[in-house]
Parts: structure tokens; sequence; C-alpha cells
């Protein structure tokens, strides 16, 4: 399963452009990570996507990172991710948005907001599968 069965860019300026894409997507996932209401999972599929059409090496690469080639690698197989991470994971989130509301936004419109995306990502990680170890 997953997206390594797409067929490749044919063009050589179309696989530059994917491989800068999904090293931009790198970088942002890699945030994504760390600020919570950025997320890192799209970014992460959005590079899986770019390299595989584009480069073996950069797509190997990816799958085989020790930070986060196993997470795409269950992603893509549907097969779940780690209750661990699911819990670290929502945690992180109702943390840094309940500082962001408590301390540093005053705008009700902007709290609310912000409590909305925590529901809908919380809501989403808890409807993965929960990967068995």
């Amino acid at each position: 399963m997953g997206i390594d069965n797409q067929p490749k860019a044919r063009g050589t300026w179309v696989r530059i452009l994917l491989i800068i894409a999904g090293t931009l997507s790198v970088g942002l996932g890699i945030l994504g990570i760390f600020v919570p209401v950025l997320p890192a999972t799209p970014f992460l599929l959005l590079v899986a996507a770019c390299y595989a059409r584009s480069s073996e090496r950069f797509y190997g690469w990816l799958l085989n990172n020790k930070w986060f080639g196993n997470y795409i690698r269950s992603y893509l197989e549907r097969k779940g991710v780690p209750l661990k991470v699911k819990v670290l994971t929502i945690t992180l989130l109702w943390i840094t948005i309940g500082s962001s509301v408590a301390f540093a936004v005053q705008s009700f419109v902007i709290r609310l907001i912000l409590v909305l995306i925590a529901i809908g990502v919380s809501l989403h990680i808890l409807c993965i599968r929960t990967l068995k170890q």
C-alpha cells in the first residue's frame, strides 16, 4: 500500500521542483512536531508524495529516517499510531493551546478558534487506529 507505486515525474525541472517542495515540507513537518497548531502529518505525507514521484533515494531516506520513518510508513500502510504518541501529541497540543488561550491571546474570537482547532486535531488523532506494539 502507500504511495510508492505512483508514477515518477518525467521532466528534470518537475523532479527538481518536487524535491524542493518535499524538502521545504520536511522543514515544515519538523516545525509542526514542536508547534501543535501546525500539524506535522500533512507536511510529512506531502514529503512522501513529492519524494515518491521524484527521487527514490530521498523517498528511501524518508521512510528509513529514524525519527519519523516508522510513523510515515505506519500511517501510509494504515497500521495506526502508537498510544504513547497519541497521548503525547494530545497532551502537548492542549498544553500549548491552553497556554496561548490563557496568557497570550486577548481576543475571544481567536481563543475560540484555537480551542476549535485543538478539538479538531484531537478528534483526528483519536480517530486514527491505535498501533499495537
